[in-house]
């Protein structure tokens, strides 16, 4: 189990580190920052006073080292906007894309799991073909399509919700809603395919020859065992909730770190871009750790298939 583990952790770190790697790289083979920030009628001294300021004049290798330095000693580096420190301007975000993300992933878990486990105990009737046709337009609506459409019904047809901005808590149903439509669908598609396989196996028929009540065996035997596939796709959603509300949260004209990473790009501010692209690597590499080690615990055989 140790071996387990520490095999897990070291991938999690090679894995955060080859995105740290990667958004260097893109971010400084994009664009000068200088240029944007100073704009093209800047005399050329002072575009190379900025990027001696901020160490843009090195080589890429040096930057690179100096960045790792940083990031081990716990120094995100500042905004080129303001000066302020990138962590700072990330984490006074997250609160509200906390408010997006916790009720978006309640609403997917608490309607897609049920809704799929439902459709696959009533297979083949019209509730299980409803809940597929609704499961496929929830997840290949694209998010941006979907939060415009609630926003034609409820806010400019309804006119019962806000259409955007930041406040109240009827300001964050829509974006809430648009996060968490596609993952509903996906849980309930996903949901539906591992209990249906799991409905199938010779240990259900004999629990149900053996005259066990038909409650008990689903209870008791098809919905533990279907449980353990859909901790992968709950794992991925979890990590993907910040990715996720990135389009949302510019839709809704939403203060949260997808807004601030749309700036951030747009502006170069290569520190908080960083900052941002990291937190979300390491909150999908976090839950997907959790979920490689739920599975060493659900499923011993995935412990004994490491060891070797």
């Amino acid at each position: 189990m140790i071996r387990f583990v520490l095999l897990r952790l070291f991938r999690a770190f090679v894995t955060v580190l080859a995105v740290m790697t990667f958004a260097f790289l893109v971010l400084r083979l994009s664009g000068d920052p200088a240029q944007v920030l100073l704009g093209p009628d800047v005399p050329q001294n002072i575009i190379d006073d900025f990027r001696a300021d901020w160490g843009l004049d090195k080589p890429l290798w040096q930057q690179y080292l100096a960045y790792l330095k940083a990031i081990a000693s716990g120094d995100f580096g500042l905004s080129m906007r303001g000066g302020a420190p990138a962590l700072e301007l990330v984490v006074e975000r997250i609160p509200a894309t906390l408010m997006l993300t916790i009720p978006a992933l309640i609403l997917k878990l608490g309607i897609g799991i049920p809704a799929g486990v439902y459709a696959a105990l009533h297979r083949n009737s019209a509730i299980d073909r409803g809940v597929i046709m609704l499961a496929i337009l929830g997840f290949t609506v694209p998010s941006f399509v979907m939060g415009l459409l609630l926003v034609l019904v409820f806010s400019i047809h309804l006119g019962v919700l806000p259409s955007g901005g930041f406040g109240t808590w009827q300001h964050a149903i829509l974006p809430a809603l648009t996060i968490s439509v596609g993952g509903i669908g996906l849980l309930a598609r996903f949901s539906r395919s591992a209990m249906i396989e799991v409905m199938g196996q010779p240990y259900i028929r004999t629990a149900s020859a053996k005259g066990v009540k038909w409650s008990d065996v689903v209870r008791g035997h098809a919905l533990p065992n279907a449980a353990v596939p859909i901790v992968t796709i709950v794992g991925f959603m979890v990590g993907a909730l910040i990715a996720g509300a990135v389009v949302v949260e510019t839709i809704f004209s939403w203060p949260g770190i997808g807004r601030l990473l749309i700036v951030s790009v747009s502006n170069r501010d290569l520190a908080v871009v960083q900052c941002i692209l990291l937190l979300i690597a390491a909150v999908m590499v976090a839950a997907n750790l959790i979920v490689d080690l739920l599975y060493g615990l659900l499923d011993p055989r995935l412990r004994s298939q490491s060891a070797h």
